[in-house]
C-alpha cells in the first residue's frame, strides 16, 4: 500500500463540559498539527499517490473552518463536544468530501483510505483511520 501524507496546522479556543475534563473544562486554548495520510493499492500513471499541491490546498479549505476560532460557538460537530477525536473525525470526512467533489484531482480516484492524526502535543495525539467511499 502507498501512501501520502500532508501537514498543516490549527490554533483554536474550547471548553470541553464534563467533569471526565477536569481543567479543560474551562475555556482554552489549543495548537493541533494536523496529518492526512492518502493510501492506494497501486501508483497512478504519473508514479504518485496524489498531488501533493492539491492535498495540501484541500486540507487548507478544510482547516479554515475552524482555524482561529471558538469551537464552542460553531455548529460542526452534531451536538458533540471538540475533542481531538471529534476534531479528527471532522477533517476526516471534510477531506473524503474533498475527495469525492474531485478537488484533488483525477490521480485522488483510487484512494481507498485515510487517516487523520490530531497532534496536540508531544505526548498526545488522536487519529482516524479508514477507508474511503469512492463515487
Amino acid at each position: 500500500m502507498f501512501a501520502l501524507e500532508v501537514r498543516d496546522h490549527i490554533m483554536i479556543a474550547h471548553s470541553l463540559p464534563g467533569e471526565a475534563f477536569g481543567p479543560a473544562q474551562g475555556m482554552h486554548g489549543a495548537t493541533f498539527v494536523i496529518d492526512v495520510a492518502f493510501f492506494r493499492e497501486t501508483l497512478t500513471e504519473n508514479d504518485i499517490v496524489v498531488d501533493i499541491g492539491l492535498a495540501a490546498e484541500a486540507l487548507g479549505r478544510v482547516t479554515a473552518t475552524v482555524n482561529y476560532k471558538n469551537l464552542d460557538e460553531l455548529d460542526l460537530f452534531g451536538g458533540k463536544r471538540s475533542t481531538t477525536e471529534v476534531l479528527c473525525k471532522y477533517v476526516f470526512d471534510a477531506m473524503a468530501a474533498e475527495i469525492a467533489a474531485g478537488r484533488l484531482g483525477e490521480d485522488a480516484r483510487e484512494i481507498t483510505k485515510l487517516k487523520v492524526t490530531l497532534n496536540e502535543s508531544h505526548v498526545a495525539r488522536a487519529w482516524l483511520e479508514g477507508p474511503v467511499a469512492q463515487g
